[in-house]
């Protein structure tokens, strides 16, 4: 470790710090506190499917499939069902089994090991800071926010850079670097002749890539909007086929969040 690892007051700080405007700030920071929210859901709700899968007797059913999902929801009349997912449960071949709630994400598979959700935090609520350096009008010449549509994709690799001179950790700052579309390989930077130097901004970890996946769910458009997971498979659709692929790959590896309710509680358009 080269760096320090900042503390959530410490993150507000670097925020403000480099944002132009208060109008800016409340469109970025807003923007990745949501990401952090979404993020760590799905953080926790894989670290439940592995803490199950851990504890389990090897002849048990898995976790998460549609139809637990489904009876997590409650039965047709209404009532609540007592799934994994909103009790402790115990079983009579594993009486001390205990299942953690996994509110806000249905779906997923069992991950290789538990994520660090502090990280997962962290790497959310800092991971587009860069995007303060991409505006074409930044709140500060009496203009509607706007960002460059030719500078955009750099704001990864800028906020990297920004946060390595602040002295914030290359563990942290990579959350920034590696968290564009659904992964951008050497390869897709060639073909796309985009403006970056040639190179993989792709996630190094677990916890990068969970990031990378939470931001598809909000956009920072002004005004800013939430996305469904059909919203951004249309999106994904745009750039051919293996894109569509990945996306629809991390879906099915890290489920589906609550997208509805966070829109309701930030009064954001759903599409």
């Amino acid at each position: 470790m080269s760096g320090y690892i900042p503390t959530v007051q410490q993150i507000d700080e670097l925020h403000h710090k480099l944002a132009p405007s208060e109008e800016a700030y409340e469109l970025v920071h807003t923007h990745c506190v949501i990401v952090a929210t979404i993020a760590q859901q799905i953080a926790r709700r894989q670290n439940a499917l592995f803490t199950r899968r851990c504890t389990l007797p090897k002849d048990a059913p898995e976790w998460g499939t549609a139809a637990e999902d489904q009876g997590a929801r409650g039965d047709s009349e209404g009532a609540p069902a007592a799934t994994p997912h909103n009790t402790a449960t115990s079983s009579p071949s594993h009486p001390n089994y205990l299942v953690p709630p996994t509110a806000g994400v249905t779906g997923g598979h069992v991950p290789p090991r538990l994520l660090d959700e502090h990280l997962v935090l962290i790497g959310g609520l800092l991971h587009d800071i860069g995007t303060y350096k991409v505006f074409k009008h930044d709140g500060t010449d009496g203009e509607p926010l706007k960002f460059s549509g030719k500078k955009y994709i750099l704001h990864g690799l800028k906020g990297y850079k920004w946060l390595l001179k602040q002295g914030v950790d290359e563990s942290i700052a990579q959350f920034c670097r590696n968290h564009t579309g659904v992964g951008l390989t050497r390869e897709d930077v060639l073909r796309q002749d985009l403006p970056l130097p040639p190179d993989d901004y792709v996630p190094m970890n677990l916890e990068q890539e969970v990031v990378m996946y939470a931001d598809k769910f909000h956009s920072k458009s002004v005004p800013p909007k939430f996305l469904t997971v059909d919203a951004y498979t249309a999106r994904a659709q745009r750039f051919g086929a293996e894109n569509e692929q990945r996306w629809l790959e991390l879906v099915a590896k890290y489920g589906v969040p609550d997208i509805p309710t966070l829109a309701e509680k930030y009064q954001m358009r759903l599409i």
